[in-house]
């Protein structure tokens, strides 16, 4: 029989994340294969932002309205 589980490793055993279908004092083979952790390191927002090689004006921060908003901005201020 081959079961396939999660376990971890406590510094002393191996405890099983599941139960585990055998008799005790069953002799088992183990095959160790470690797996990335959830907890590893999330990159930053600005991480993911140059991993996406974006192209745009270099005054992107400074203009940022008038980018995404144009004339808008513009004809406002002429009417206010």
């Amino acid at each position: 029989m081959v079961q396939v589980l999660d376990a971890i490793f406590d510094g002393v055993v191996l405890r099983p994340e599941e139960p585990v279908e055998l008799a005790p004092n069953t002799r088992v083979r183990i095959i160790i294969e470690t797996i990335e952790s959830a907890e590893t390191e999330t990159p930053s927002f600005l991480q993911t932002a140059r991993s996406l090689n974006l192209e745009g004006p270099s005054d992107w921060s400074e203009k940022i309205e008038d980018y995404l908003y144009g004339d808008k901005l513009e004809s406002d201020a002429t009417t206010s």
